[in-house]
């Protein structure tokens, strides 16, 4: 079924060369062509529109020192590549109703044993681990999209599988295979300068899943399962002390609400407004501002953001840190939890420069399993989670459009330098670290795109804590039809 899923995605490349679609840096998609509205039933197939993607990702990690605890490695060097696609269609509308499916495929090739497919790190998100460690099996395939649609002029509904990108949730297509969501979504445009988001989500499938699990239960691991927690959100945000069985004895169905708003009615000024909740578990508020000055070539854009977490009995099911491990916090047993984060963007021509700085209160973690980082666009780089209690990061930032400078054709760059200083007396969360990145973005004339990453980490020694010193390299390409 994979091999002829790839087949088909190479033979469609051929039929549609003229992409209907391009990529964005960060690895999102654009597209340009939609699909149009019908008067009869059987044009809703035939006007349809195919959007299909071929992909290569691979990633190298290496630890500056790597350890391990009598036979059982804790870490170890690793890199890992993988090929696949997707291939996605829309349906044409009538009288505002259609549909969309798309399927996802990856296959992969690692340096690691498949026992010991639970220490890679960046391309982890390649393989769906608990197939590779229970059954050897490093392909995944899945119908990530199938939903649903009521479209109309200034705004749509989804039903079903969807990607629903907000504050908290995002698709996060940085892989092989996105982040996606059950339940039900609308999007509307229908005040003016304001876009309004409403989500109620039922289940999630993280990028290294192929089947949809709870959206915040954890899974521990069990003398007949020691894989077990690959099953339900393992992702590395989650809170390891809400698992399954705790939440099935109080009777919490981890639902997530969603409701989102950005309005630009003030010149110059765009106002977001989000509010995330899990009932019976916790919610957040968060408002974000920014502002905008130009002078000739010159642009500035501050930014603030606050944000803060609402504890509904979460914090006594599981503890006030994410790992469970409460060592050193003010009230252990309380997830109420606030951030403050802001930014200067300074844009000179084909130059944008960033300074950005963060900082968690000295009370619980934040909880953000669903791939939208509370920190992203502010102090947040490649692979790192600070959103810890009593958490301060700085960064600094360059872009630079090497296009635009006439120095290479379709070309960006991106340098970020983050200082993190988490809280050396709580053992459950990392030790300090000082990061660098340079991200590399090419957009080739035939249509295809490159990415490359590369991070080191320079680690601070803590003690009773593993030191955070490491390399890491992402090379990735695309190829959009």
């Amino acid at each position: 079924m994979k091999k002829l899923f790839i087949s088909s995605l190479i033979i469609s490349s051929y039929l549609y060369p003229n992409p209907k679609v391009t990529l964005k840096s960060n690895s999102s998609l654009i597209y340009h062509t939609l699909p149009s509205s019908v008067d009869n039933f059987s044009d809703i197939f035939s006007k349809g529109v195919f959007y299909g993607r071929l992909r290569f990702n691979s990633s190298a990690f290496k630890w500056d020192d790597e350890l391990h605890k009598g036979t059982k490695w804790l870490r170890k060097d690793n890199a890992i590549g993988a090929i696949g696609g997707s291939l996605t269609y829309h349906s044409a509308y009538m009288y505002g109703v259609g549909f969309g499916v798309g399927g996802y495929v990856s296959k992969a090739k690692g340096s690691l044993d498949n026992s010991l497919a639970y220490l890679y790190k960046g391309g982890k998100d390649l393989i769906n681990r608990y197939d590779m460690l229970h059954h050897g099996d490093s392909d995944m395939s899945v119908i990530a999209q199938s939903y649903i649609e009521y479209r109309y002029s200034k705004g749509y509904m989804q039903y079903g599988r969807v990607l629903f990108d907000s504050f908290l949730t995002k698709s996060n297509d940085t892989k092989m295979i996105p982040n996606a969501f059950e339940g039900v979504t609308y999007h509307s445009s229908d005040i003016s300068d304001t876009h309004i988001k409403l989500a109620y989500l039922t289940k999630q499938k993280l990028k290294d899943h192929t089947k949809f699990h709870h959206l915040l239960a954890w899974k521990p691991r069990t003398d007949d399962d020691k894989y077990a927690p690959y099953t339900q959100n393992d992702d590395s945000a989650m809170h390891r002390g809400l698992t399954l069985e705790k939440l099935q004895q109080k009777g919490i169905d981890d639902r997530l609400i969603v409701c989102e708003v950005d309005n630009h009615s003030i010149d110059k000024l765009d106002v977001k407004v989000n509010y995330t909740s899990v009932p019976k578990l916790l919610s957040s508020a968060m408002i974000q501002l920014d502002y905008k000055l130009s002078y000739k070539d010159v642009t500035i854009k501050p930014a603030v953001r606050y944000m803060y977490q609402f504890d509904d009995q979460a914090g006594q099911i599981g503890g006030a840190n994410l790992k469970g491990i409460t060592q050193g916090y003010k009230t252990p047993n309380s997830l109420d939890a606030y951030l403050v984060a802001t930014r200067l963007d300074i844009g000179y021509k084909f130059y944008k420069f960033r300074l950005g700085y963060s900082y968690v209160a000295n009370k619980g973690d934040i909880v953000a399993p669903w791939r939208g980082f509370p920190t992203s666009g502010f102090t947040r780089a490649m692979s790192q989670y600070n959103w810890y209690a009593n958490t301060k990061a700085y960064m600094l930032q360059c872009n630079i459009d090497m296009q635009k400078a006439h120095l290479f054709t379709g070309t960006k760059a991106t340098f970020k330098y983050v200082i993190q200083d988490f809280d050396d007396k709580k053992l459950g969360v990392p030790s300090d670290n000082q990061l660098i990145t340079l991200d590399i973005f090419k957009k080739f004339e035939n249509d295809i795109y490159m990415k490359l990453r590369f991070a080191h980490s320079f680690g601070k020694s803590v003690a009773n804590k593993l030191e955070n010193s490491y390399s890491e390299a992402r090379m990735e390409f695309n190829y959009l039809f």
